[in-house]
């Protein structure tokens, strides 16, 4: 229990620090900005091919790359990002009204040239249609094993506690009580990018 407090208070500190140096370099930037005499947001540099074309569902406003620009000011401050990083990061409100608020970054250093075979386990979890549907009524609040075996597209109980078996080895669920399951915090935002990531 005291591990689930401590990680879902550093996610919220990350969340918050995330804020305060967003407003810190809005303000920085406001400022030089009406001291050179220039629009607060200026068009985004180089040519249109540059930037990345995956810009669908972005967060509209004048700062559509927000959270790319903080990963790219940030890239020089440590040797593992030198060479690049990657991040997933999350703030929402899940429908049982539980805030969740995530943040995972890594260098890209050796990450090209490391096995990935560790991970195909985890990727496999999700690889089955009835295992995302499982996956999407537990994070809508449906926990109960009687609750998830009356939905028509989960089979038999024994063919639901597979799938259950199968999202729990991979860490997608956890057991939160007998009969009980539930989406691990440190897993709902990383759940959700594997789905956006999925769209075509």
């Amino acid at each position: 229990m005291a591990e689930v407090d401590m990680i879902s208070l550093q996610a919220e500190l990350a969340d918050l620090a995330a804020r305060v140096s967003a407003l810190e370099r809005a303000a920085l930037d406001t400022g030089a900005a009406e001291n050179r005499g220039e629009p607060e947001h200026p068009a985004p540099a180089g040519p249109a091919s540059a930037r990345p074309a995956t810009i669908a569902g972005a967060i509209p406003g004048d700062d559509t790359f927000w959270a790319l620009t903080g990963l790219r000011d940030r890239r020089p401050d440590h040797p593992t990002t030198a060479a690049g990083a990657v991040m997933l990061v999350g703030s929402l409100t899940l429908p049982d009204g539980a805030p969740v608020a995530w943040q995972q970054s890594a260098g890209t250093e050796g990450l090209l040239e490391s096995a990935w075979d560790d991970r195909a386990e985890t990727f496999s979890a999700l690889a089955h249609p009835v295992r995302i549907e499982l996956l999407r009524h537990i994070l809508s609040g449906m926990h109960a094993t009687a609750d998830l075996a009356d939905l028509d597209s989960v089979g038999t109980t024994g063919q639901l506690h597979h799938h259950l078996r199968q999202l729990l080895a991979a860490g997608w669920v956890r057991q939160s009580g007998r009969g009980s399951y539930e989406v691990p915090a440190p897993r709902v935002v990383p759940l959700l990018v594997c789905l956006l990531g999925a769209q075509r």
